[in-house]
C-alpha cells in the first residue's frame, strides 16, 4: 500500500511525461519488480492498456488535487486513501447503472 501511494503521489504530481520517461528509469523499474508490480508500457501512441488507470488518475486529480494545496505527504496520502474509499464505495456512475463500483461487482456476482 505504501508503494502504491508513493507511485500515485508521483503520478499526481505530474512527474511522468507522456513519453513514459519516469517508467523507463532503472531504479523505478527495479522497485516495481521488488514489489511484484508489473509495469505496462504500450507502444507509443497506444494507451489502451493503461486507459482504466489513466481515467482514474484524471478523475482523482480533478476531484481532489487541482486547486488544493497539500502541505505534507501525509495530508496528500490521507486524501488519496479517503478518495479511493469514496470512489469504490460511494461514487455512483451512470455507466454502472447508477451504482458504485463495489455495488456493481456485488450485483454481477449475485446475478
Amino acid at each position: 500500500m505504501k508503494l502504491l501511494l508513493s507511485l500515485m503521489t508521483v503520478h499526481i504530481a505530474g512527474l511522468f511525461t507522456r513519453q513514459r520517461m519516469g517508467l523507463s528509469m532503472k531504479a523505478y523499474s527495479q522497485k516495481l519488480k521488488e514489489n511484484r508490480i508489473f509495469q505496462s508500457m504500450s507502444r507509443k501512441g497506444n494507451c489502451h492498456d493503461n486507459s482504466v488507470m489513466e481515467n482514474f488518475f484524471g478523475i482523482l486529480k480533478q476531484e481532489i488535487y487541482y486547486g488544493k494545496v497539500y502541505y505534507s505527504y501525509e495530508e496528500l496520502k490521507q486524501a488519496i486513501i479517503k478518495y479511493i474509499d469514496y470512489y469504490n464505495n460511494k461514487r455512483i456512475k451512470q455507466k454502472l447503472g447508477w451504482l458504485s463500483p463495489v455495488e456493481y461487482r456485488i450485483n454481477a456476482l449475485v446475478a
